[in-house]
């Protein structure tokens, strides 16, 4: 059996699409498309950066999206015929769903923009922070994010894979929870270079604003179940589906789990559409698994002779 997987923010890159919409005329259209929804040049920004701009979360949500569909549909795979699952990490998860045909590409392009910039205005600058912890477990993490909150906000964010949780919250809090993560073993502690406390409760305005969007936005069941990052579970009812994605606005993205539940599932080969982030998690979390990153309009061609 096997998945298609979509990566979220941090896998952007200045030149992100280009050499994709040069070889593929379905990956210039995708990105046409979401310019035209957004009412913005996003494909030129992804082509030539700055890459202060294009890493602004409003930016790289969309644009990490639009990537991923523009080298999917550069395959001219059907999903629904190719693969048993889709998933994504965080945003990536719109990304997947988008190729499952419950959102419309124009739809995801403009919830994504919206989600960006509500996560973005959800905590004043310099409030929140993210941070790594390296050779610890979830366990762990959660314990040093306990220890650290002292009634401040300190929770995990992202469980992505048995040697790397995020923590997600106060920035005094998370800076008191590096020190504390040491004490309880983890290898390394490192604070994130991100804008926002991404998944974690101080992004509750952030769900909130998704919800009046969601509710508004079209969507049908999609082609394959999508494992959803809060339940590490598949959804495939829309209104399932949209709650799950409120949730997942201010819950933890459970990555490891949806691998090891997609293991059991059956599913031995993980496709990476847009990057080359979860791959290396996938294997981490499945050491028998086949991954297949696709980046480049030379790794589509060796896509469509794999499968």
């Amino acid at each position: 059996m096997r998945a298609f997987i979509f990566p979220g923010q941090g896998s952007q890159t200045v030149g992100m699409g280009k050499a994709m919409a040069e070889a593929s005329r379905a990956a210039r259209d995708v990105l046409e498309e979401v310019d035209e929804a957004l009412g913005q040049k996003l494909s030129a920004l992804m082509a030539e950066g700055p890459l202060d701009t294009l890493t602004l979360t409003e930016n790289a949500q969309p644009a990490i999206m639009a990537n991923a569909i523009a080298t999917l549909r550069a395959s001219g795979l059907d999903v629904a015929e190719k693969a048993d699952f889709v998933a994504g990490h965080s945003l990536g998860e719109y990304s997947a769903l988008c190729a499952a045909g419950a959102f419309d590409l124009a739809t995801t392009a403009r919830l994504l923009r919206l989600r960006g910039q509500a996560m973005q205005a959800a905590v004043p600058v310099g409030e929140g922070a993210m941070a790594a912890l390296l050779g610890a477990s979830l366990e762990v993490a959660q314990a040093v994010a306990e220890a650290a909150a002292q009634g401040q906000v300190c929770t995990v964010a992202n469980d992505n894979d048995p040697s790397q949780v995020v923590i997600s919250g106060h920035r005094t809090a998370i800076e008191r929870a590096l020190d504390i993560a040491k004490e309880k073993g983890a290898r390394r502690a490192v604070l994130l270079p991100v804008s926002a406390p991404f998944h974690c409760p101080l992004m509750q305005p952030a769900a909130d604003a998704m919800a009046d969007a969601l509710a508004g936005a079209a969507l049908a069941s999609p082609a394959v179940p999508v494992y959803a990052n809060v339940t590490a579970a598949p959804a495939g009812q829309p209104d399932e589906i949209r709650e799950l994605l409120v949730r997942q606005v201010t819950g933890m993205v459970r990555w490891r789990e949806s691998v090891v539940a997609l293991w059991e599932a059956g599913v031995t080969q993980y496709v990476e559409l847009g990057g080359k982030v979860l791959g290396p998690m996938v294997k981490r979390i499945a050491p028998d698994a086949t991954v297949i990153s696709v980046v480049t309009p030379d790794d589509v061609d060796a896509l469509v002779r794999e499968i």
